[in-house]
């Protein structure tokens, strides 16, 4: 039987604009030796000494089912009688096929399983950079002194953070080199995480968050991007579903870790007063363990040669080809498998010349400046390419699927724990105690006040020594002769109050918290300064509860979209999802407990992560190798944007009406589902 690869070479004329690795003798295209080795040859082999043919019979043999190999090789011959039958393919589009063949041989092993932890890590990085602001804020916001307004914009500047990370990154992948931006972009992301843990200011917290969103922000086009190109078709749907799951890992760690440290206050320090260092600050620290662990595992991978290819870098591809199949081979107990590539044709594009020439001349200064200022130029046209006649329609429809999910998702993921909190706080006013016109006079309050309103009281002679005040109002009441000493207090105020003779010795009780009271021969004395953790854990472990149940929720989404990727379709899985999701909105509005609130955000999640897993998969197929990253990048800028839009809409409207999130929820998610069952199916798509 003459053996499916010796005929698996590609010629090709005009060889000119092509470069190519190997002993071609003056070969075009890239040829395959025998897979393997000739009968003499086999015996005087060490490899495979002793091995007896027949030993080695496939066991479908006896049942009709076809060899894998007879199976690739009848692929790789209808993909070539398309060529011959069809008009003259573009080098890009021989290229894609002769790679796909390539990594066909190469298989799927060891190799690939290790990249995927690896950059399943980076994309669990993602997953957590998304929850640590929402975690460290009830507890941060005492610690930085934060108002309102500053912990709107802390949040609100991380999403535009990572939003131009996205952007950025992408762009430069396409140009650099996936795994050398991934790097810096996890390591500017570990750096300035590690420092916010040690700001002591709002600013510099601030600050420092930006740039670690910024790096963070590149993770997910690159890693789709990086991962996809040492995947085969037919290994492509699944393995990236796979992948998506590390993005759940992340929110269920940082959801745990949270649980675990936050609520803990004595595990911190403090060196005076000027410098304080809280448990939420070692959550924050751990929060970048997984972007850590991937920067150290990325310094052991290569860099994409399917990227490599592009930039007319053969050797450097070839290498590492041949470094995926002997690992891959060798795992599978096959060491004797030869990588059978002889040479590997690539366009050498115009854009490395111009690089080239830039780099000789001038400088080292001019030399950076010309580089940087030709890099730039480069990126911003791949992005206008995007809307490029064969590009126009892919980009328009991945635009509006992206952001009507986002934009219904990130929302909802913001409204479900405002709705609980609200429910709580109404609960929690149900209960409130009311003093009406009471009189105490000479009594020491050891105890601690919460939840109470005191109007119209007298206090003549009182002491309030060591003791907490938590939601405490007193209207129009007088005060005499009383001693407040050592006194720490959370949403207490003194409204409308007469205040005289009266001593405040050690409080946090300062003047904003006294509204229209007359203070008479009154004295305040060594004030409480800064701000100061709350040690009641409130209802800390609810919010970490609901959000490890709605990470924890999206496992079966995950598992299924998975294993269904390639049966049934990318298209019919964002639309069939999204369209459910849509469905499961409606319910929000039979909803008026906390558990029911719970319930629904666990299905909500469980059901759009197959939409998620479903549009970046589709996003890697449809754009080529050369505007790949940067598509995933700007469509990943807009998802942050309409998650920072999603999320500043919706809690608006907690305690006013549930119906307008309903709605636009349900309105967005339907859009996006009617588009998405208009896009291809790509299932059988060969990455261009």
């Amino acid at each position: 039987m003459a053996d499916p690869y010796q005929n698996n070479v590609y010629h090709q004329g005009g060889g000119d604009s092509y470069g190519s690795y190997g002993e071609g003798g003056g070969h075009d295209g890239y040829g395959y030796q025998a897979d393997y080795p000739t009968q003499e040859e086999d015996a005087a082999s060490d490899a495979t000494e002793g091995h007896d043919e027949e030993d080695q019979m496939y066991e479908g043999e006896y049942q009709g089912i076809p060899h894998p190999d007879e199976v690739k090789a009848a692929q790789r011959a209808a993909r070539a009688k398309t060529r011959a039958a069809g008009s003259a393919v573009s080098e890009l589009e021989e290229l894609s096929e002769q790679y796909e063949d390539i990594m066909e041989d190469c298989g799927h092993g060891k190799f690939q399983w290790t990249l995927f932890v690896v950059l399943g890590l980076a994309l669990m990085a993602d997953g957590v950079e998304c929850f640590v602001v929402a975690f460290v804020l009830p507890s941060a916001e005492k610690d930085l002194c934060l108002s309102n307004a500053e912990k709107g914009m802390l949040g609100l500047t991380v999403f535009l953070s990572m939003m131009v990370g996205a952007f950025l990154w992408g762009g430069l992948a396409d140009k650099v080199g996936r795994r050398r931006c991934l790097i810096v972009a996890l390591a500017i992301n570990c750096v300035f995480a590690f420092l916010s843990a040690f700001a002591q200011g709002y600013g510099f917290f601030l600050f420092f968050r930006v740039l670690s969103g910024v790096g963070i922000g590149g993770t997910v086009p690159i890693v789709y991007s990086y991962f996809s190109e040492f995947l085969q078709m037919d290994k492509r749907g699944e393995h990236l579903s796979w992948l998506c799951m590390f993005w759940m890992i992340g929110g269920i760690y940082a959801s745990f870790t949270a649980w675990g440290i936050i609520p803990r206050y004595g595990w911190g320090f403090s060196m005076g007063t000027e410098f304080q260092f809280h448990s939420w600050r070692v959550f924050v620290l751990v929060a970048a363990l997984p972007a850590i662990s991937s920067l150290v595992g990325l310094t052991f991978m290569p860099e994409s040669p399917r990227f490599l290819l592009e930039t007319a870098k053969h050797d450097e591809a070839w290498m590492i080809l041949k470094q995926v199949h002997d690992t891959n081979w060798r795992a599978k107990g096959q060491p004797e498998k030869v990588f059978t590539v002889t040479h590997i044709k690539a366009p050498k594009t115009a854009e490395d010349e111009f690089i080239e020439i830039q780099s000789a001349t001038g400088t080292a200064l001019q030399r950076w400046a010309v580089r940087s200022l030709t890099l730039c130029k480069l990126v911003l046209k791949n992005v206008a390419s995007l809307l490029s006649a064969e590009l126009r329609f892919a980009t328009l429809l991945m635009a509006i699927i992206w952001f009507c999910m986002a934009f219904s998702y990130y929302g909802l993921s913001v409204w479900f724990p405002d709705m609980i909190k609200h429910l709580q706080y109404e609960e929690y006013e149900s209960k409130v105690k009311v003093f009406h016109r009471e009189r105490v006079e000479n009594f020491h309050f050891n105890f601690s006040l919460e939840n109470q309103i005191h109007k119209e009281g007298e206090y003549i002679n009182d002491s309030f020594i060591k003791i907490e005040m938590k939601s405490v109002r007193f209207e129009g009441s007088l005060f005499e002769g009383c001693r407040f000493e050592d006194i720490r207090s959370t949403d207490t105020v003194f409204e409308n109050c007469t205040i005289r003779s009266t001593l405040f010795s050690d409080t946090d009780l300062w003047e904003e918290k006294f509204i229209d009271c007359r203070i008479e021969n009154t004295t305040f004395e060594h004030n409480k300064q800064g701000c100061h953790l709350d040690t009641v854990e409130e209802n800390d472990v609810l919010i970490y509860m609901v959000s490890f149940l709605g990470s924890l929720a999206v496992l079966p989404g995950n598992i299924i979209s998975a294993l269904f990727m390639e049966k049934i379709g990318r298209a019919k899985i964002i639309g069939g999802s999204m369209l459910i999701s849509a469905g499961c909105t409606f319910l929000l509005f039979l909803s008026f407990s906390q558990s029911a609130i719970i319930a629904l955000q666990c299905l909500f999640c469980g059901v759009s992560v197959a939409a998620w897993n479903g549009i970046q998969v589709v996003t890697v197929e449809l754009f080529p190798t050369s505007k790949r990253a940067t598509a995933f990048g700007l469509l990943n800028a807009l998802c942050k944007l309409a998650a920072v839009l999603g999320s500043s809409i919706f809690p608006s409207f907690v305690g006013v009406t549930r119906a307008v999130p309903i709605l636009l929820s349900f309105a967005a998610l339907v859009c996006g589902g009617l588009v998405a069952l208009r896009l291809p199916d790509t299932r059988d798509k060969i990455l261009q």
